[in-house]
């Protein structure tokens, strides 16, 4: 399992999926969360989130489409993409439908993991930068260019000088 780093998250398969997910849900609101992010991605499926808010799943992990490793490199991932968009994160709880009963999204119940899943991002920026970002995420069929263009959204950071 490879670890995900900041010098490394933009180089994982996971990281395009992630990148059009945000711009999608970004499209429509302006706030995103992790759930949001595993069912654009197709490892929820809304069914079976329906079940977990009803209370009839222990916790979201047991209906992931995939290995546990790979949520916690969807979250991971999405963490610092976000944190290069200088989105405001902001934590959750999710209930159940109709009861005051906190859900679980992790087996372990990790206070750590819990926090990520449970944890929004919202965007906090002009509309100009938000449309500007999401027509680049969406149009480039390659990432990694979109990705070098990100640095719109962020503090301009000087060049150093050349050394000839």
């Amino acid at each position: 399992m490879k670890t995900v780093t900041v010098g490394t998250y933009r180089k994982g398969k996971l990281y395009p999926r992630v990148v059009r997910a945000v711009a999608s849900l970004l499209r429509d609101s302006d706030e995103i969360s992790p759930i949001a992010v595993f069912m654009r991605t197709g490892n929820l499926s809304p069914k079976d989130y329906e079940a977990w808010r009803r209370g009839q799943v222990p916790c979201l992990e047991r209906v992931f489409k995939g290995n546990l490793s790979k949520a916690n490199r969807y979250l991971r991932i999405l963490r610092f993409h976000v944190h290069d968009l200088n989105m405001v994160p902001s934590q959750h709880t999710y209930r159940q439908y109709g009861r005051k009963r906190i859900l679980r999204f992790s087996l372990s119940g990790d206070a750590g993991v819990e926090q990520a899943y449970a944890r929004h991002f919202r965007w906090n920026q002009s509309k100009e930068k938000k449309q500007a970002y999401i027509e680049q995420a969406l149009s480039e069929n390659n990432v990694a260019e979109a990705t070098s263009k990100i640095a719109l959204f962020q503090d301009p950071v000087p060049n150093p000088p050349d050394q000839t």
